[in-house]
């Protein structure tokens, strides 16, 4: 489950006039990690002041609330829904061109999935998904699928290195293994790809108290990629 903390991101506020006149009309479009969708949050600049982000915060009330069909949502200055609107001209989102799997000449030996082939289990986090699916021998696997669904150069660039690179690794026993590269099903696109999971939670919980094996891990990790 993801962290309700991290489940929006905010693209900011647009006003459609001075951001100092309280009852200039804003919309600002929330990313809902949990349900892959972007959502318009409309109200007034007297709700949504430059750098606040309260949106986030706003739409967390009703996320679970709406119908997948919602493009957007209308509150009063007291953040209360008054409207919501279906209509795709809402949508702000942009289109994300994957790269076609014929074209990715360094992933020519890797080993791929379609995507309607995975089971999604649980989200860890944004753009993290523990799946399953079953092998060529219908043995079924459990693995961590990680994809980018934003259309920004730097995401687009940070995912497309980690699969290069991580698929390129040596087998290393304190490294995860790559797994498959993850394909759309209709044009057999790039979309991500998946590593072993391995369960016992992340250094993110507090609780987990950090053991000095670790560090020696990490230290014979860089000691082994350099």
């Amino acid at each position: 489950m993801i962290n309700p903390q991290d489940r929006f991101w905010s693209k900011g506020q647009n006003y459609r006039g001075p951001s100092e006149k309280p009852t200039t009309e804003t919309y600002c479009n929330v990313w809902d990690w949990d349900q892959l969708r972007m959502v318009k949050v409309k109200g007034t600049a007297k709700l949504f002041p430059p750098e606040e982000d309260r949106e986030l915060s706003i739409l967390a009330r009703f996320a679970d609330y709406l119908s997948p069909e919602v493009r957007a949502i209308t509150v009063d200055d007291d953040g209360l829904l008054t409207g919501v609107s279906t209509d795709l001209e809402e949508d702000d989102t942009l289109f994300l061109a994957y790269i076609p799997f014929s074209l990715c000449e360094s992933l020519d030996n890797c080993r791929t999935i379609q995507y309607s082939k995975l089971q999604e289990l649980d989200r860890l986090g944004p753009c993290i998904e523990l799946v399953s699916y079953e092998n060529e021998s219908r043995i079924p696997q459990k693995v961590v699928f990680k994809f980018n669904v934003l259309n920004k150069p730097l995401r687009m660039q940070m995912a497309w290195d980690e699969l290069n690179i991580l698929k390129s690794l040596p087998p290393h026993p304190n490294i995860i293994p790559f797994d498959r590269v993850v394909l759309e099903d209709q044009e057999s696109r790039v979309i991500g790809f998946t590593t072993k999971y391995i369960p016992g939670g992340t250094l993110a919980n507090s609780k987990i108290p950090f053991r000095f094996e670790w560090l020696q891990q990490l230290t014979q990790v860089v000691d082994f990629s350099t």
